[in-house]
């Protein structure tokens, strides 16, 4: 049986050192697409914008830099307080925010309560999976 596991993030976008507007967000995660974590952020459109991560990348991130290119996260402090810095880098620009560590933390831990790093194959459907990719084709 899939379970989901979500999470409200009170991120801040940061648009100077003296600057941080908030950015509520959503993280999602997925027995069922088990290497993943969906984040929708509320950026005040009708939509929200919505990014995928790998989890073992943002459980990374929590302790050192992590990810290339698109998506980087890395551990930093803000305000005096511990904050994960997240990246997004896309054709329409670049975007720095700022997560609680703590919230993140806690979040990815029930994540791999769920399923275990090391483990997502066995949560995996490779039969439904290979169906969708080829009738995407």
């Amino acid at each position: 049986m899939n379970s989901v596991i979500t999470c409200a993030l009170p991120l801040r976008l940061v648009m100077s050192d003296e600057c941080l507007l908030p950015v509520p967000a959503d993280l999602r995660y997925d027995t069922a697409d088990p290497y993943a974590v969906h984040a929708d952020f509320h950026t005040g459109a009708e939509q929200p914008v919505t990014w995928v991560f790998a989890r073992e990348v943002l459980a990374e991130g929590l302790h050192r830099p992590a990810g290339t290119a698109d998506v980087q996260i890395w551990p930093s402090h803000s305000l005096g307080q511990k904050v994960v810095c997240i990246s997004l880098e896309s054709q329409e620009g670049r975007a720095l925010l700022h997560a609680p560590a703590r919230s993140l933390e806690a979040f990815l831990k029930r994540a791999e309560a769920a399923v275990p790093p090391g483990t997502e194959h066995e949560y995996l459907d490779i039969d439904q999976e290979l169906s969708a990719l080829l009738a995407e084709g």
